[in-house]
């Protein structure tokens, strides 16, 4: 099951810059990263909706909702972030330089979130050997971007 899951993860990390491509195309044709991205994220919503409804998922009821912390609710924003900066910089970048970026950076905040435990993420203790993995991808990301 770990493998299926590493495998996923791969796909869906595949899926990145090729999301990134389209939605910086579709601002070609919006004229405004900002209208792409809404478009993408209206997209996005109609289709967890409907797999929502087609595959039952039982919704929460608004008392069950109310209890969530307010920084729960922020997920949403942050993707907005990540999809606007994506279609803003992709073909400023190009997908590796993207790319290389966005991973270099998602490494260092996992290496952090693993560290203090926070949002509830397990601890796992920064090794040398994860230091240096990320001070790896960091070097990586500065020379696929031609430093």
């Amino acid at each position: 099951m770990r493998l299926m899951s590493m495998l996923i993860a791969l796909v869906a990390g595949m899926l990145m810059p090729v999301q990134a491509g389209v939605n910086a195309r579709l601002r070609n044709f919006l004229g405004d990263p900002v209208l792409a991205s809404l478009v993408s994220f209206a997209v996005g919503t109609v289709v967890l909706f409907v797999y929502a409804l087609t595959t039952r998922v039982p919704w929460p009821t608004a008392a069950m909702a109310a209890q969530a912390p307010v920084w729960t609710w922020l997920g949403g924003a942050l993707g907005a972030f990540f999809v606007a900066v994506s279609v803003i910089l992709a073909f400023k970048l190009g997908a590796t330089g993207l790319m290389a970026w966005i991973i270099a950076g998602q490494l260092v905040a996992s290496v952090l979130l693993d560290q203090t435990g926070a949002l509830g993420f397990a601890v796992r203790e920064i090794t040398w050997q994860r230091a240096a993995g990320v001070l790896l991808l960091l070097g990586g990301a500065l020379l696929v971007n031609e430093y």
